[in-house]
C-alpha cells in the first residue's frame, strides 16, 4: 500500500473513456501527433486515480438533525430510540417518501460526493426493512445509475436492523428476507452484493449465517456489517463466506484480522463514523502490518455518519489511525475499487482501464493529507470526461 509508483513529469493518453497509454510527457509525445487529441493541460499538478466510496448508504428520506444534537447533549442510543429515533425513524421516512423524492435528495449528495473526487461508489438499500421499500431503494439507485456521471455499485442490506415487530423473532425475519426478498432481487437484477448487520442484539452470527448461506446460493456477491461495536465474530464469518469485504471493525479480533487475510477479504473502515460516534478508531496500522488489505470510505447515512467528506476520511487516517499518506490514497482507491470487485476496472493508473482520473491542485500527492481537512481536487474526469472543474463552478 506504500508503493504507489510515482511518475514524475507524466502524461496519460486516453481513448474511448479509457486509458491507453501512461509514460512521461515526452515517451507519449514520440509516440503520438498531439495535436489529433484534447489537451488537458495538469501542469504543476497531481493526478491520481478517482475515489471510489465503498460503502455508503446514498438513498433513504428524511434526515435526523435533532437526534445528533440530542447525542451531543449526551442522551443515549436507548433514548433515542425511545423517542422513536434511530433506524426506525429513517425506516417511517423512507417508507413515506415517493420514488421521485428519494432521487431528488440522493442526486443532491452524488453531486457534493463528485465535487470531493469520488467517481465510484457503492449503494446499500436498508431504510425500508419490508419488500416494496426496499426494491424503492434499489430502483431508485439503478435511475440514478443512468441519470448522472458516478458509477453506483448496489447492494440490498435487507437485513439492516430489526424492527420492534420482529424483536425476539430475528429468524422469521430472515427466513421472510430469505423467502421473498432475495430471490426477487436476484431475478431482477436490482443488485451485485448482499450485506447484513452481524452484531449482538441485531443479526447475530446464527442468523447471519443462513442468511449467507442462501444469498451465496443465489450467486450474490457478499459485504458486510462486522464486529463494530462488540467482537462477535463478523469478521471471521465474513472469511469463512469469502466476502468481498467486511466493514468497520472496530471490534475485530487478532484472529479475524487474520482469517480476512488468508480468504482475501478486504478490510473496510469507515473513520467518520468512529468520529462522529466518539469511538475508538480500527485498528488499521495491525491490519495493514499483517498484510491484511485495507479499503477506507465514508458510511454516508442519516444517522450516525451524516457526511461524505473525503477529506475528514484522510485527515481522521493519517492523524489518528496512523495511516500514511500512501496507504490512505491506495486505501481510497484501489483497495476501495477491491472491495466493491472492481479492481480490475478502476481503482488505478493503468492501461487498459477506465479513466477516471482526479486533478489536484499541488504538484505533490502529499499535499492531499497535509492540506487536512480541504479537498484539493480541481478537476474529475470519468471515463475520459471531465464532470467537474472547480475554476468552472
Amino acid at each position: 500500500m506504500n508503493d504507489i509508483g510515482v511518475i514524475e513529469n507524466g502524461s496519460i493518453l486516453i481513448k474511448n473513456g479509457k486509458i491507453i497509454k501512461i509514460g512521461t510527457f515526452d515517451e507519449i509525445h514520440s509516440e503520438v501527433v498531439l495535436e489529433d487529441y484534447e489537451i488537458i493541460d495538469a501542469k504543476g499538478k497531481t493526478i491520481t486515480p478517482g475515489f471510489v466510496d465503498s460503502h455508503t448508504h446514498v438513498v433513504f428520506g428524511g434526515y435526523r438533525a435533532d437526534e445528533y444534537t440530542w447525542r451531543l447533549r449526551g442522551d443515549s442510543y436507548v433514548d433515542i430510540m425511545n423517542r422513536g429515533g434511530g433506524i426506525a425513524s429513517s425506516v417511517t421516512k423512507t417508507r413515506e417518501a415517493s420514488f421521485d423524492e428519494l432521487v431528488s435528495s440522493a442526486l443532491s449528495r452524488l453531486k457534493s460526493m463528485v465535487r470531493f473526487g469520488v467517481t465510484t461508489i457503492e449503494g446499500k438499500s436498508g431504510y425500508g426493512l419490508d419488500f416494496e421499500t426496499e426494491m424503492k431503494q434499489l430502483r431508485v439507485m439503478k435511475k440514478l445509475d443512468q441519470m448522472q456521471p458516478i458509477d453506483i455499485v448496489r447492494t440490498f442490506l435487507g437485513p439492516h436492523a430489526v424492527m420492534p415487530e420482529y424483536k425476539g423473532r430475528e429468524m422469521e425475519f430472515i427466513e421472510l428476507v430469505n423467502k421473498e426478498m432475495l430471490p426477487f432481487v436476484k431475478e431482477e437484477n436490482l443488485a451485485e452484493f448482499v450485506d447484513i448487520f452481524t452484531e449482538k442484539n441485531v443479526f447475530e452470527l446464527e442468523e447471519s449465517r443462513v442468511y449467507l448461506e442462501k444469498a451465496k446460493e443465489l450467486g450474490f456477491k457478499i459485504k458486510m456489517h462486522a464486529d463494530e461495536i462488540y467482537p462477535l465474530g463478523g469478521a471471521e464469518l465474513a472469511a469463512e463466506f469469502g466476502a468481498t469485504s467486511a466493514d468497520h471493525l472496530l471490534k475485530v479480533s487478532d484472529k479475524g484480522i487474520e482469517m480476512m487475510k488468508e480468504n482475501d477479504v478486504i478490510a473496510t473502515l469507515l473513520p467518520l463514523t468512529a468520529f462522529s460516534l466518539k469511538e475508538e478508531y480500527a485498528r488499521a496500522r495491525d491490519m495493514i502490518d499483517s498484510g491484511l488489505a485495507v479499503a477506507l470510505a465514508t458510511d454516508l447515512n442519516p444517522g450516525s455518519c451524516f457526511s461524505e467528506s473525503i477529506p475528514l476520511v484522510i485527515a481522521l487516517a493519517t492523524l489518528y489511525m496512523n495511516m500514511t499518506p500512501e496507504e490512505t490514497l491506495a486505501a481510497l482507491t484501489l483497495n476501495a475499487a477491491a472491495a466493491i470487485d472492481k479492481a480490475d476496472v478502476i481503482g488505478s493508473i493503468d492501461e487498459g482501464k477506465q479513466a477516471d482520473l482526479l486533478i489536484h491542485e499541488f504538484d505533490s500527492y502529499h499535499y492531499i493529507a497535509y492540506h487536512f481537512g480541504v479537498s484539493s481536487v480541481e478537476k474529475v474526469i470519468k471515463k475520459g470526461k471531465i464532470i467537474y472543474d472547480k475554476e468552472g463552478c
